[in-house]
């Protein structure tokens, strides 16, 4: 009998979860603990590389299926000046950097990216913290980007750079009087945190004179107007390697549902990568580092939630 590739992964976590995680958060805060699940993650990318080629997909949906609403995750509207001052102009000045090791580095507009051969697919997005949305991606396959730029030899992972800062060295995110979103310990906490300013109305941002348009959470990104914070942000960031780099379905998508993407999806760009896990979805793309190592960023996991214990590899 054949087993379905996700039926037999579920199985294989399963049987893995059984015999290890009962007593899951003791073990895992130990040296064993963090050595084992490392085996487990490392298990994991191993059946999934061998049960995939580079160009096999993840389960596209008839349009019919598309959810009414795609539920934001993580950061829904970034404070940071430098975003805040991109979205107030609709994004018009953003320009994404491919660097790195390229034989030609790339800075290109929203309109240059649209220009290029873009992909439409219809995909689901499974979060880890278990709840699912079916929508309709488009953007610019990375793929034709790498291509476009040449990769050097030795480049083996994409590291995405995105605009959100979730928190500042030697403390959480702090706002304007007393506000703050403090170090996040999972990814829910990050949205539910961000609700609780907006509700407050008080993100902790400059001063503002503007109105930016207004996205699906009624939030804008006005201009900001006080002088440049001058703490050490942590901002988001994740990693991929080729085999996924050149996925037919691994796109840097700028609309959602037929629409411009929204701030709080992750405009201008947000990185799909179908076969894995939400958080890997990197948002507020704005730059694209081809690199050797990922042992140079954050931690040395590979991502922000990475550096904090999550799976580099959170294949499904």
């Amino acid at each position: 009998m054949i087993l379905h590739r996700r039926k037999l992964l579920t199985a294989g976590a399963g049987l893995a979860g059984t015999a290890l995680l009962g007593g899951c958060d003791r073990f895992a805060g130990t040296e064993t603990g963090r050595r084992t699940l490392k085996v487990g993650e490392d298990a994991n990318l191993f059946v999934q590389r061998l049960l995939m080629s580079p160009a096999t997909l993840a389960r596209e949906y008839p349009a019919a299926m598309i959810s009414p609403w795609f539920k934001p995750n993580g950061t829904i509207d970034p404070p940071d000046r430098d975003f805040r001052a991109l979205a107030a102009k609709k994004f018009s000045e953003f320009k994404l950097t491919i660097d790195g090791l390229v034989q030609k580095p790339l800075s290109l507009s929203l309109a240059d990216l649209r220009a290029l051969p873009g992909r439409t697919q219809v995909t689901r997005h499974d979060c880890v913290e278990g709840w699912s949305c079916i929508g309709q991606w488009s953007g610019v396959p990375l793929a034709e980007l790498l291509t476009r730029a040449g990769l050097k030899p030795q480049a083996r992972y994409a590291v995405f750079h995105c605009a959100d800062t979730l928190e500042y060295a030697g403390g959480g995110l702090e706002g304007g009087d007393g506000a703050s979103l403090w170090r996040p310990e999972h990814p829910g906490s990050v949205r539910d945190g961000y609700i609780q300013l907006a509700a407050a109305e008080d993100w902790g941002g400059a001063p503002t004179a503007t109105d930016a348009p207004k996205d699906d959470w009624g939030q804008g990104a006005p201009e900001p107007e006080a002088p440049e914070d001058k703490r050490t942000p942590i901002r988001y960031y994740e990693s991929i390697d080729l085999f996924d780099a050149f996925n037919p379905q691994t796109i840097l998508a700028y609309d959602l549902n037929g629409k411009p993407l929204p701030v709080s999806n992750g405009a201008p760009l947000r990185l799909r990568v179908e076969r894995q896990l939400g958080y890997k979805q990197a948002k507020y793309v704005m730059r694209v580092e081809l690199v050797e190592s990922l042992s140079g960023f954050g931690q040395g996991g590979g991502g922000y939630w990475e550096d904090r214990g999550y799976e580099w590899y959170a294949g499904i």
